[in-house]
């Protein structure tokens, strides 16, 4: 559910086979270029200059490949897709909900890592191209989270016509309100609070999509 991998042809659906050898290669120097330029001077500060320097291909094929910088952005995310995240799978559906919202806070907690994500945020208020790609990159994510809830259903403890893409936003919805609206700090108690909230919502039948 976390940017976790977050770190041209056409765009395939994320998780789909990619072409290896040179291209793969090729392509993967790109991402780590415009996650670097994300990273260090945000989306308004990235230029083609600067990930044709730090990739090692020329301007002229990052042009006719990804069309710009629109492209590299969108791109990137489309490999960050590709990883091979799961969800967790605690036993409980309370322990996947706190696993999940914990998930959120460590990939943010540390300036480091939350640079890429957070820069991919703030793109897509500026790029069409990056907001549907990163819409993209998180219904992904909610998608492999539907095996929480069929998990959940199996052992009781949440209705059959649970909707799993609202319950796992409202898991991360209140931290990441803190993260970048009203900009406040998230920690472990936060998590765990966001978890239990939505676990006895849940439980009243809040995500039923009847």
């Amino acid at each position: 559910m976390t940017n976790e991998g977050v770190h041209a042809d056409e765009h395939p659906v994320p998780g789909t086979r990619r072409p290896g050898g040179r291209t793969a290669r090729t392509r993967a120097a790109v991402r780590d270029a415009v996650l670097s330029g994300l990273s260090d001077h945000g989306y308004p500060g990235l230029t083609i200059e600067y990930v044709a320097e730090h990739s090692g291909v020329h301007k002229t094929t990052l042009y006719r490949r990804w069309g710009g910088l629109e492209g590299l952005v969108a791109d990137a995310l489309d490999l960050a897709g590709e990883d091979t995240w799961t969800p967790p799978d605690t036993g409980s559906l309370e322990g996947d909900l706190r696993a999940l919202a914990h998930e959120v806070v460590d990939a943010f907690a540390d300036e480091s890592k939350a640079a890429a994500p957070t820069a991919f945020i703030a793109a897509s208020f500026q790029s069409q191209r990056a907001a549907d790609a990163l819409r993209a990159f998180y219904s992904e994510r909610f998608s492999r989270c539907e095996a929480v809830i069929a998990r959940a259903v199996e052992r009781g403890e949440a209705d059959r016509d649970t909707d799993a893409a609202a319950l796992v936003r409202a898991v991360s919805a209140p931290l990441m309100l803190r993260l970048f609206v009203t900009r406040e700090p998230i920690d472990a108690a936060l998590a765990d609070q966001s978890a239990a909230v939505v676990l006895a919502a849940t439980r009243a039948g809040a995500f039923s999509s009847r």
